[in-house]
């Protein structure tokens, strides 16, 4: 595949959110970037989109998940009367139950008004209120539009059952506050120690003072995927946000984000993100350029 042709753009990192719309041409090259997006579709009767592999034909107010990181197009749509909005990484990692949200739901990229109605009308009111709110004059716009965004999230959550075929998960065990609170601590402790010699599951349901089996049960629970599965996500996210950066070479981007191996890192890397490492950061390199 040749990946001259994508693009990478950098949002305002000063900003956590930002809304657009309003663009006559039909189609966007096929980019990423570290912020995600969640796209309203607009009227006209054809509306297709790419995320990742996938390409999607969607109708009017359906709408696109696009999680950091990830690869996405528009084929042909209609741009004019659709609405893009954009947040920060960096915002929804601020918050633990943002980062399960995230994590939980990856793997869905589009919600159809036409088999979710109830979903899409809920979440359209929180998005035409995050509109109405960011083209206005009122004062704290940005941290307005980031508590309804906030409320978005958890609308889509609070909906979990009725996404279990997308999200592919079957767990439904509720937790004690003291429970979760040891997760989260295990958690930002792995985040923040991607290069510590034992990350091993059993190492770390003992952190947390639970069993192996109990810990495995509520990590599928939390995050939407198994231990190893999470950990691997949780390096790819560093390893991207190195790969950003100037004067790294491969091998250290793959020792810092936790990797034992260069194989294992293009390994992981070429699975996720359907490219090798090196090819990634060209994205970047393209865009300085």
């Amino acid at each position: 595949m040749d990946y001259s042709t994508y693009e990478i753009y950098d949002f305002d990192r000063i900003s956590a959110f930002n809304m657009s719309t309003g663009y006559k041409e039909r189609s966007y090259h096929l980019h990423w970037h570290s912020y995600g997006e969640i796209l309203i579709v607009g009227p006209g009767e054809k509306n297709i989109y790419q995320v990742g592999k996938n390409t999607y034909e969607l109708a009017e107010n359906d709408l696109v998940l696009v999680w950091p990181m990830e690869m996405h197009a528009i084929l042909d749509a209609n741009r004019e009367k659709s609405m893009v909005i954009q947040f920060s990484n960096a915002f929804i990692n601020s918050l633990f139950d943002l980062q399960r949200i995230m994590h939980l739901y990856r793997h869905l990229h589009v919600i159809c008004i036409n088999s979710h109605p109830k979903l899409v009308a809920k979440l359209k009111e929180v998005t035409d209120k995050m509109q109405t709110i960011f083209y206005s004059d009122i004062p704290n716009r940005e941290s307005r539009c980031c508590m309804l965004l906030m409320e978005f999230m958890l609308i889509l959550d609070e909906h979990r059952s009725e996404l279990v075929p997308e999200i592919d998960t079957g767990d439904h065990y509720v937790y004690t506050s003291d429970v979760m609170r040891r997760m989260i601590t295990v958690i930002d402790y792995i985040k923040n120690n991607l290069t510590a010699d034992d990350l091993s599951q059993g190492s770390m349901a003992e952190m947390a003072g639970i069993s192996r089996d109990y810990f495995s049960r509520i990590f599928k629970n939390v995050t939407g995927m198994n231990y190893n599965k999470w950990l691997n996500m949780i390096r790819l996210d560093k390893a991207s946000e190195l790969l950003s950066e100037e004067g790294r070479t491969l091998t250290e981007v793959a020792m810092l984000s936790g990797f034992q191996s260069i194989p294992s890192f293009n390994r992981v890397f070429r699975e996720e993100k359907g490219m090798a490492p090196g090819e990634y950061r060209n994205l970047f390199v393209k865009g300085r350029t």
